[in-house]
Parts: C-alpha cells; structure tokens; sequence
C-alpha cells in the first residue's frame, strides 16, 4: 500500500463532495438564513448525518475491517458468509430501529431538539421532517457496509465519492428554491432520503465484484458475528466521538435561538480538513495494519503509526492555524450573503474559531482509535470517549447559561483534547505504539512551517482586509486566492526544511 497515494485518492472524491457540500450550505444560507426554517431543517438533518458520519467515515469501516481481513485470510467462502450475516443482522435491526423511532417521533426529536418544545410550530415542523429523513439512516448503514467491503480489497475510490451523490441532489433542488418558498425545507428532507438509497445501489453495484449477497430473513447469527457486533457500538462510539459530541452540542444548542444553525455553520467548515487529516487516513491505514499485526510484523505497523500520525499532523496543524486567523473572513466569504447577515457572520465565526482549536485532536482521535481497532481492542477507546462525551456534556451544561451556545465548540475541543491525551497514554501503556526518530524531528519541522504559514497567511489576510469585508461582492474569490497562496508557501517552506519529502509519495508500506 502507498499510505500517501491511497489517502489521495480517498481525499480527491471527498474534498469533491466537500465542495459541493459548501456549495449546497452557501445556498441554504442564501434561502434560509439562520432562522426559524433553517434551524428546523439542521435539527432533521443532523441526526441523519450525524449517523452517516458514525458509518460511513469510517466507524463501521473500524470494526468491520479486522474481523472481515482475518476471515479473508482463511479463504473467500469464510469472508463471504461472515459479511452475509453481518449484513443481513445489520438490515433486520436498522428496520426494527426505524419502526420504533418513526413510532414514538415526537418523543425522538422533543429529546433531540428539547429547546424547541416551547415552540409548537418549530417542533411540528422538525418532526414533520426527521420523519422524512429518517430512513436515510438505513440507507446510508448499508452503504457503509458495501463501503467497508471495498476498503478491506484496499478499493477506497468509490466509498470516498458515494457522499457526492447527496449534495449533487441538494444543491439541485437549492437551485429551484425559489419555486419551492417555504417547502424548499420539505424538498431538501426527501433529496436526503433519496440520496441514501442511490448511495447504497451505487456501493453495492462496485462491491458485488468482491462479495456475493444472500439475504435471509433471518436472525441467527454466527458467534464470530456476535463478537463482531459486540465490538461495534464500541468502536461506533470511540471513532465517532466529535461528532456525538456535537450531537451533543445541538441538543444543548436548542434553547437558544439560532445557535444550532450557528453551529451547524461552523461544523461544515473544519470537517473538510478533519476529512483528510483524520478520517482518510483512518480509513486507509486500517486495513494494512490489521494485517501486518495479524502477520507479526512489528517494524511494519510502528512505520505506518508513524507516518500516519506525521501525516495526520502535516494536514490539520496549518489548517487549525489559518482557521484561527480568519475564522470570520471565512465564514463571511463562504456563506454571508441573502439571508446569512452580520450577526449570523460574527456568531458562526466565534463558533468556528474555538472549534478550529481542537482540529489536530479531532484528527489525532480518528488515527490513535484507527490503532486499537488493528489490535481488535474496541473497549480501551470506548471507555475513553465515554468520559469524554460526559466531561463535555458537564462543561456545556455548567457554562450554557453564562456565556450561551459558544460554550459547544469549548466544551467539544477541550474534551478532544483529554481524549487523545489518555488515548495517547494507553497506546504507550500497552505498547501499541512508540516514536521513531524521524517521526519527531518531522513534528518540530512541522510545527516550524505552520507558524511561518500562519504569519504569511496573516498578512494576506490584513493586505486583502477591503475585499474581504462583509459588504464586497467578490470576496470569495479573495478567500480562495489567500489559501492558495498561503498553501503554496506552506508547502514550499515544508519542502526545503524537509518537513516533506517528494520521495514520501513514492513510499510503499
């Protein structure tokens, strides 16, 4: 495997998706503001998505993949009837799940959105449209299976650009909004949904090379699948952790006005980076090293920890410093234009700002649990992230009513950071993992180039300061510009202090 060319391949259809994902939340903002509609709209979206980033950025990838590569070892036939019973369970359940929750939904989104209780026309309206949405979420776990199928065969292309398909057709129906008035909200639900169901018919039409379906409507299982669905919600958990606690944050974010679309605003920004410095290379390292650990091979996987880890590092490092730069230039050229004002500029920036502290955490959580879950250690991670998930909820839930919703990207980043601290300290206590020498002259060298980074990246910002202003028409083409420059220079600073190497790209592990 080329752990670099692998991670660019991943991270070419996901910065795709990303950037229709901008387009498609520029628009929303354009038409819905940070108001009554939107609020309602991200409260029914977000639990959809937050499940599709549980599964499909690599959570489901994480226990499935150790248990599906040992199986592989042992022959196709013994691969092929685990992931049918893993399926067929995994199908049967999300069913059962999706009869309840459409059942008791008023309860559902009263826990989800509790803020909105008090009021009536905003709490119909986001149960009207989670009841929509909802069965993305078995469209969207199906299609993390096929998606974990592709990457255990080391296929990382197609699982990477199936989320395109959800923002091609949002950002579709954006563009007729001004037909839709206020059902452009409805319209948005159901694109959701559909979007689900032709991820999974994508998925499973590329996976069918690689495993061959046969459902039974069934629920006896295999005590190797019941051990795999044991190790599951903890890994769900663990590498899901950021975006449970911003599920968390939304939650708590509900009693006051417009905050949840504030940092529904702000969370979009960041993930592009998170995507590529943590989830792609989760993604990508976890297959060869559960078979290098299956296979004893220790210099190996200490290799691959390490450039994971540099690599990891190398991404969100200078993305964290830039977004602490011009937190509010950002959100201002991005999404302030229509109904997206100053005040909702200032209050998502804010958010964005604390968020963008906790970038290099969120990242480092996904490749430090992408190293237990190798081992088939799911638990140590999930204790881990339940004390953190608990420590942000105390700190949101102490702080919300003196300083407001800006207390969730606090809260959420300082509680990031205690979890790679005690994931780091555990990885150390059961020898899981160790530094080589490359490893931290490259992180000193790293960190040089992104303070020189950001004090480029800062006089851009200052030389730019007019047509970055709210008011000026063109200022997304400024932002473009000053990243541009300020990655050039980034990488230029990183390849003559050798922070990087060309000869990195060519490295097979």
């Amino acid at each position: 495997m080329n752990l670099i060319k692998s991670t660019g391949t991943f991270s070419l259809f996901t910065i795709i998706s990303r950037l229709l994902g901008y387009l498609r939340d520029i628009l929303v903002a354009i038409f819905l503001g940070t108001g009554f509609l939107a609020d309602a709209f991200f409260v029914a979206f977000r639990i959809p998505n937050t499940f599709r980033r549980l599964f499909s950025e690599g959570t489901f990838n994480a226990a499935f993949v150790p248990s599906y590569a040992s199986e592989l070892a042992k022959g196709k036939k013994k691969s092929n009837n685990f992931a049918n019973e893993v399926f067929n369970f995994l199908f049967l359940s999300l069913l059962f799940i999706i009869f309840i929750v459409q059942l008791f939904m008023p309860l559902f989104v009263s826990l989800i959105a509790p803020g909105f209780v008090g009021d009536s026309e905003k709490i119909n309206l986001a149960i009207n449209l989670t009841r929509i949405t909802f069965p993305f979420l078995l469209f969207i776990c199906l299609a993390s299976f096929f998606s974990a199928i592709l990457n255990s065969h080391n296929r990382f292309a197609a699982a990477a650009a199936a989320p395109i398909i959800l923002n091609i057709i949002l950002v579709g129906v954006l563009f007729f909004s001004k037909m839709l008035n206020d059902s452009l909200v409805y319209y948005l639900s159901f694109g959701v949904t559909l979007a689900g169901f032709l991820q999974l018919i994508f998925l499973y039409k590329i996976a069918k090379k690689y495993y061959k379906s046969e459902f039974k409507f069934t629920l006896i299982i295999s005590s190797k699948v019941k051990i795999f669905f044991k190790k599951l919600l903890p890994s769900i958990f663990s590498s899901g952790v950021t975006q449970i606690n911003i599920l968390v944050g939304t939650i708590i974010a509900s009693f006051q006005t417009s905050a949840v679309s504030y940092l529904y605003y702000a969370d979009r920004i960041y993930q592009i980076n998170l995507a590529i410095a943590g989830i792609a290379i989760g993604v990508v390292v976890l297959p060869q090293l559960s078979k290098h650990i299956q296979n004893k091979k220790k210099k190996k996987v200490l290799l691959i920890q390490n450039k994971a880890l540099e690599l990891s590092l190398f991404l969100s490092l200078p993305a964290s410093i830039a977004l602490l730069i011009a937190s509010e230039q950002i959100i201002s050229a991005l999404f302030g234009y229509g109904q997206f004002d100053q005040i909702s500029v200032y209050n998502s920036a804010k958010a964005l700002y604390f968020f963008s502290l906790g970038l290099p955490a969120f990242a480092m959580i996904k490749v430090f649990s992408s190293f237990f879950f190798a081992n088939h250690d799911t638990k140590t991670p999930f204790y881990i992230s339940l004390l953190s998930v608990l420590l942000n909820i105390m700190i949101s839930v102490y702080y919300f009513n003196l300083i407001g919703f800006i207390i969730i990207p606090i809260a959420t980043t300082v509680s990031s950071w205690f979890n790679v601290c005690v994931l780091f300290i555990f990885l150390k206590k059961e020898r899981l993992f160790s530094f080589n020498k490359i490893f931290i002259l490259r992180f000193f060298k790293i960190i040089f180039s992104s303070i020189l980074m950001g004090i480029f990246f800062n006089y851009l910002i200052l030389i730019f300061d007019d047509q970055l202003a709210f008011n000026y028409l063109f200022k997304f083409f400024y932002l473009i510009l000053s990243v541009f420059l300020g990655l050039c220079f980034y990488l230029i600073i990183s390849l003559w202090i050798k922070a990087f190497q060309l000869k990195d790209i060519k490295l097979r592990y």
